[in-house]
């Protein structure tokens, strides 16, 4: 599996040949800032894969037609679906499967997913949530008409309609939340919380409950990932020399602290996660 594919990998494949395929679509610009990537996976050869996934942005729902996935959250014991919404998580993911699964994966912006799943973000953080229990007997018609498609045209086309069908009467995100959470994206993770209470009128106490309604996660919590997946991609480019300069560089408080990071959000070392990436 390979960046930004199934629930929002960010692992590097394993180094088993031929053991899926993978076919990516871009999102219609009508759904622009609410899905970055749509993705049809499927395992072709019967070896189980496991991964353990990072923190990320990400709200992925999977509509599986195939095997069933492996999920653990945060350290904590796994569950099997086929078909799942996973929340964010401010922590690594662990994922098994069994070498037979097929799926469709669409991913959200949190802000995306808020709209479109409708429900509060602070109620599925951390959770792994079968998606007819947020989105009724209409998912359950999708999931059996994309089971019977041919192709994954065919299937990105029915799943494109379906989100933005949803979409056509769902209630706007919150356009204060929307500009707190792209200061954060834009800073790097940098932007102080005092200062996003400031520039939008509120106390910190009202920013965070709205960004758990909206989001899923505190602002704290949002810049904590920025952070790190700034600093992921810049070792796996080498654009900023050692770690120490990368964690100069993103806003660590020195290279120790880095470290911590990388052990809370991905569940690895900085060394450990490159000797994978590499």
């Amino acid at each position: 599996m390979s960046s930004a594919s199934l629930v929002a990998f960010t692992s590097p494949a394993p180094a088993v040949p031929a053991a899926f395929d993978l076919v990516r679509r871009a999102p219609p610009a009508a759904l622009a800032g609410i899905v970055t990537e749509m993705s049809g996976y499927r395992e072709t050869n019967g070896v189980r894969l496991l991964q353990r996934e990072p923190a990320s942005l990400v709200v992925p729902l999977v509509i599986g037609f195939g095997g069933a996935f492996s999920l653990g959250v945060g350290g904590g014991p796994a569950d099997d679906h086929v078909s799942f919404v996973g929340g964010l998580v401010a922590g690594p993911v662990a994922i098994g499967s069994g070498g037979d699964a097929c799926c469709l994966q669409v991913n959200f912006t949190p802000l995306g997913a808020r709209r479109f799943l409708r429900v509060a973000m602070r109620d599925i953080e951390a959770s792994i949530v079968a998606p007819e229990l947020l989105l009724g007997r209409p998912f359950l018609a999708l999931r059996g008409r994309l089971a019977e498609c041919a192709g994954w045209d065919e299937r990105f086309a029915l799943v494109e309609a379906f989100v933005q069908a949803r979409l056509s009467d769902a209630p706007a995100a919150d356009p204060a939340v929307g500009f707190a959470y792209r200061r954060i994206v834009e800073s790097g993770g940098r932007v102080r919380v005092s200062r996003l209470a400031a520039e939008t009128g509120w106390s910190r106490k009202h920013l965070a409950a709205r960004f758990a309604d909206q989001v899923g996660l505190t602002p704290k919590a949002v810049a904590r990932i920025v952070r790190f997946e700034r600093a992921a991609g810049l070792a796996r480019t080498g654009a900023a020399g050692g770690w120490a300069d990368i964690a100069a560089e993103c806003g660590f408080t020195d290279q120790p602290h880095l470290v911590d990071e990388f052990r809370a959000l991905a569940g690895l070392t900085p060394t450990e996660w490159i000797a994978l990436a590499a």
